[in-house]
């Protein structure tokens, strides 16, 4: 007698992940035929054939022989005191190591902060478009996502007065993605300061996902939340994925700072949870020091003449060509998130206009509805790509974006 399919959880069915959703499953079926594809879908360094540097890896590989043990629960002391140096030369108040927790990725220190923050039914307000990941954990956490949003108008900037007018007794915590993926809009300081007035007046966590904090481009300053928001409690996350191009070692890291009373509660619940999972990977905690007290390694990367800023160059380029888009220059992180104007986005769907660049043109790019922007017609690309590959990846782009606008004028003729 056959059994009946195994239920899964109810909450499951809420959660989205379109970076490596259906899409990306038919990316391997269409490889799997031989069908060679330029994957724009995933900020991943490595995989374009940047490595992470040469003094991160030395430190990982002298300290092979240590890492064997499990380690505390928050992380290797000398990488948590690392960290603790890092956000004091920022300015971080009470930045110690005791406030720093070292997870496997900035992903895992996301779902331990919102698992120990949250109530069921308790509400965090995020950007849209936002990086979906914040979604997913606060609804797989019991939690309801609020949306402030951040229009292309604005520059991708969220307008303070709307965040306070989407709050509600349920509130528990303000998410700053600064530099933000996907759109690449880096915060104002000012910008910074109202936000972290809006959460000491209502007494919301501040949660700052600086994980792109050193990549920016044309002149472009980035200015942590933490030193602003004071004695308001705020978790501030970094790590080795971008910055140091180390996506696969999985070390990222959180700060807790604010008014020591206000914030115990807190570390006490992430302390729990994170010695729950025993610790993060040990080996690659051990670049953690060398990272912080090393040589620059980005800044190269994104100055004029290097790689990562001609293919933003390209990116901006390629949009401009076209009169099918238009392109709020990103100022940071690894990304664009171009806009389908015109002709082109009359009757637009943008799962199917990525799965069309995905069949016709051997492009995988992601919807802008996978970051929770309501009628998207804006699709996101990473940089990472050389420079060359992206003109040509434009130039396959605007001839689907040309067929969709034929179609609409001849709606319009017939």
């Amino acid at each position: 007698m056959p059994h009946p399919s195994l239920a899964t959880r109810a909450s499951l069915r809420e959660v989205r992940y379109d970076i490596r959703g259906e899409l990306s499953r038919r990316a391997r079926e269409l490889e799997a035929q031989g069908r060679h594809l330029v994957r724009l879908n995933i900020g991943n360094p490595g995989a374009f054939g940047f490595r992470a540097p040469p003094h991160l890896q030395a430190a990982v590989a002298a300290h092979v022989p240590q890492s064997d043990p499990y380690t505390h629960q928050q992380g290797l002391p000398l990488a948590r005191e690392a960290v603790a140096e890092h956000h004091r030369r920022r300015g971080t108040p009470n930045a110690s190591a005791e406030r720093v927790f070292i997870g496997n990725g900035v992903s895992e220190l996301i779902d331990i902060a919102l698992r120990a923050l949250l109530n069921p039914g308790e509400e965090v307000l995020l950007p849209s478009p936002d990086y979906p990941l914040w979604s997913a954990a606060t609804l797989l956490n019991g939690g309801r996502p609020v949306y402030y949003p951040c229009r292309p108008e604005n520059g991708f900037l969220p307008d303070p007065d709307e965040i306070e007018a989407r709050l509600t007794a349920c509130t528990r915590a303000l998410v700053v993605i600064n530099p933000n993926n996907p759109t690449g809009a880096n915060y104002p300081p000012e910008l910074l300061r109202r936000l972290a007035g809006i959460a000491a007046r209502y007494g919301l966590l501040l949660m700052a996902d600086e994980i792109y904090d050193g990549i920016l481009f044309d002149g472009a300053t980035f200015t942590p939340l933490a030193p602003l928001a004071g004695d308001t409690p705020c978790l501030s996350f970094g790590g080795l994925s971008k910055v140091w191009r180390a996506c696969g070692w999985r070390v990222g890291w959180a700060v807790l700072s604010g008014d020591p009373l206000r914030i115990g509660d807190l570390h006490h619940a992430m302390d729990l949870l994170s010695a729950m999972r025993l610790c993060a990977n040990v080996p690659a905690q051990f670049a953690v020091p060398a990272a912080l007290s090393g040589p620059d390694t980005i800044a190269a990367l994104t100055a004029p003449g290097g790689r990562l800023h001609a293919s933003r160059r390209a990116v901006i380029e390629g949009c401009a060509a076209s009169p099918h888009l238009q392109l709020v220059a990103p100022a940071g992180a690894l990304y664009a998130f171009p806009r389908v104007v015109g002709p082109a986005a009359e009757e637009f769907d943008d799962q199917a206009f990525a799965l069309e660049l995905l069949e016709s043109e051997d492009l995988l790019v992601v919807p802008g509805s996978g970051f929770n922007l309501p009628a998207s017609r804006h699709f996101r690309v990473t940089l990472l790509p050389e420079a060359e590959v992206i003109g040509d990846v434009f130039a396959r782009i605007h001839r689907v974006l040309e067929r969709h606008a034929l179609r609409a004028r001849a709606r319009h003729v017939a």
